[in-house]
């Protein structure tokens, strides 16, 4: 029996830095999780399939999901006082709404995400 492989689903991540931040996230509608982490960080490497798996599931839903590489955007990190990484901050039409510190289970983000949508989490 032989199995055919699915094709990898890229994820809508776009990465963004000082530049842009702005732009892509203050001047944004909709809800937006801005992803605040740097290459080295173990948890933030944890993190990243969660991260690129709610930007699929969510992508149709007005969810976007950005990365900020804090090693390169440091204006922005501490314009929003990121003090550890992984940072997660979810903004709804460009304002800050909450965040959370450290590695974050998929189902949380769900709820908060489905919350913020209007949906009836399970």
């Amino acid at each position: 029996m032989f199995f055919k492989k699915k094709p990898k689903v890229e994820a809508p991540i776009d990465d963004i830095g000082d530049d842009d931040f702005q732009e892509e996230v203050l001047k944004g509608h909709g809800i937006t999780v801005v992803d605040f982490w740097a290459p080295w960080c173990g948890p933030c490497r944890m993190m990243a399939p969660i991260l690129n798996n709610i930007a699929i599931e969510f992508a149709g839903r007005g969810v976007r999901v950005v990365k900020v590489n804090t090693d390169l955007a440091q204006e922005t990190a501490l314009q929003f006082e990121i003090r550890s990484i992984p940072t997660l901050i979810f903004f709804k039409d460009g304002e800050p709404l909450f965040q959370f510190a450290g590695l974050v289970p998929k189902k949380v983000l769900d709820r908060e995400l489905n919350t913020l949508l209007g949906e009836a989490t399970a």
